[in-house]
């Protein structure tokens, strides 16, 4: 992952929607996904830096319980290192991971946050089907949400 905290997150179109279906195909359960790409330099010097996507990682919910993948997910931790070693000779970085809320709504959860070593990206989907994208930041602070740079 980058070291600075992003000020947005780039996307092009198709795959915003890309990452939508794959999230929301999950359904019952949680859908999740890595998300690849890399750190632009700021537009200006009073800015942070853009993330930008190229990648979505499709992943399978591991959680151990299979009766609460509706409300909880895991990444196989192989699957992130099998991610990273193709990013590397691509010049891309695993950024940050994607869920699904099927019936919640599209902001961190506590469980979430407690299961997540920050700073960190989050993409989470909402039950209303429209993803946000959010930065967990260090120390505990709150969730901030990131704006979306949608290109063509």
């Amino acid at each position: 992952m980058p070291s600075t905290a992003p000020i947005a997150l780039g996307i092009d179109r198709g795959l915003h929607t890309v990452l939508v279906r794959l999230l929301a195909c999950a359904a019952p359960e949680e859908g999740c996904a890595l998300l690849l790409g890399r750190q632009l330099p700021p537009a200006a010097e009073d800015e942070g830096p853009l993330w930008q996507l190229e990648r979505i990682w499709p992943c399978l919910n591991v959680w151990p319980e299979s009766g609460a993948r509706s409300r909880r997910f895991a990444i196989d931790p192989r699957e992130q290192l099998v991610a990273q070693r193709w990013c590397r000779p691509r010049g891309l970085a695993v950024l940050g991971a994607a869920h699904s809320h099927p019936v919640g709504p599209a902001r961190p959860s506590a469980t979430d946050r407690s299961l997540t070593l920050a700073p960190a990206l989050m993409v989470i989907l909402g039950a209303d089907a429209a993803p946000l994208a959010w930065w967990l930041p260090e120390n505990g602070a709150h969730p901030r949400p990131l704006p979306w740079r949608m290109g063509d």
